[in-house]
């Protein structure tokens, strides 16, 4: 783990709540990871009562004036030619260029991508960046990608992703071999797409970078049955939105669980009770803890946090972004797919065995 000084370079007037969220997200950081330190981009003018409102944070933050910001609106095509000058911009710059270790912005998801992608580019061996994040399961905490950044994905850009998701879980997971899936409709061989089956066949031959377990099913990924797990961004972003969508069901403040214990004065007594065990639960699922989805293959670290996130959940990106830098995620990538390659260069595909017909 490297100990050094880390600087982190904010998109001040990105998200919903910005720049109050940033700021405030800043200053938790500060306490929390020390010998951190930031570049806030934005107008000063917004940007300066609030740092100075916050003790301490002044010493260890610099405001970098930009013109402009990329708006939620924006499509990424309009923010790479007319948002030159906006905070999201300058501040990936920043990390591009090296003067920041990382970047860190909630906003517009689409725009951030396109220019970290033209800022940045990609490391030797990655085609395709994928966004990927982190939720909690049975026994733990799982990786998923991609969760949307390419609707459609072919064996290289699967296997690419299996390596990048792997070196994700050992650096933010802390595991030394973390157990890779790839999302299918089974977990039989045969089953799923030919570009699903030939990523397979990579991926279980020996000398592979990761410890590929097979094929996973949705029902799979809350028993944390493998510690990360692949797909394409298209069904990713369907099965993140679709756990995101019953955790808020159950556990909402209209969720069904809160209902349950109105429904009769027994129900209720019975929630006091058990108040202490709903309470670790709630910060158990809290999402905030899991706020942070990293875009993985860029010859830089870019970290996306949730647009509508608070200060706490901006802090916990932050807090990825830092854990990114201290234990050499791009290091450790770029030796990953150094082997893939390896590996994928010299492996006879089941296309070019059977002349390029599938199953």
């Amino acid at each position: 783990m490297s100990v050094g000084k880390v600087v982190l370079a904010l998109d001040g007037m990105g998200g919903d709540h910005a720049p109050d969220v940033v700021v405030d997200g800043a200053d938790i950081a500060r306490e929390r990871y020390p010998g951190s330190s930031f570049l806030l981009f934005g107008d000063p003018a917004r940007l300066k009562p609030l740092v100075d409102r916050r003790k301490g944070l002044a010493q260890v933050l610099e405001i970098v004036p930009a013109a402009d910001a990329v708006t939620a609106d924006d499509k990424p095509s309009f923010a790479l030619r007319r948002r030159r000058q906006s905070s999201m911009w300058l501040a990936v710059e920043a990390a591009a260029q090296g003067r920041a270790d990382t970047v860190v912005s909630a906003g517009n998801t689409g725009a951030l991508l396109a220019i970290s992608m033209v800022a940045m580019r990609m490391l030797p061996g990655a085609h395709r960046p994928a966004l990927a994040s982190f939720m909690p399961t049975s026994r733990g905490e799982t990786v998923m990608l991609d969760l949307g950044a390419n609707l459609e994905c072919d064996a290289d850009n699967l296997t690419q992703f299996a390596v990048m998701g792997s070196v994700f879980a050992q650096v933010l997971l802390g595991l030394s071999e973390p157990k890779v899936g790839l999302l299918n409709v089974g977990s039989e061989e045969l089953k799923g797409h030919e570009e699903l089956r030939q990523a397979a066949e990579w991926l279980r031959r020996e000398g592979s970078p990761v410890s590929f377990h097979g094929f996973v099913e949705g029902n799979d990924i809350g028993t944390g049955i493998v510690d990360v797990v692949v797909t394409d961004g298209f069904t990713g972003n369907v099965t993140l939105k679709a756990i995101e969508g019953t955790a808020k069901l159950l556990m909402g403040r209209t969720g069904l669980v809160r209902e349950a214990f109105r429904t009769s004065t027994f129900a209720k007594i019975g929630y006091l009770f058990a108040a202490g065990a709903w309470v670790k639960l709630s910060k158990r699922v809290d999402p905030r803890r899991y706020n942070g989805g990293v875009f993985l293959g860029l010859d830089g670290i870019c970290v996306k946090s949730h647009g509508g996130t608070d200060a706490l959940g901006f802090a916990y990106a932050l807090g990825v972004a830092v854990d990114m830098v201290r234990y050499e995620y791009k290091s450790k990538l770029v030796e990953g797919l150094a082997k893939l390659h390896e590996l994928t260069a010299t492996a006879e595909t089941p296309a070019l065995q059977t002349g390029g017909g599938g199953a």
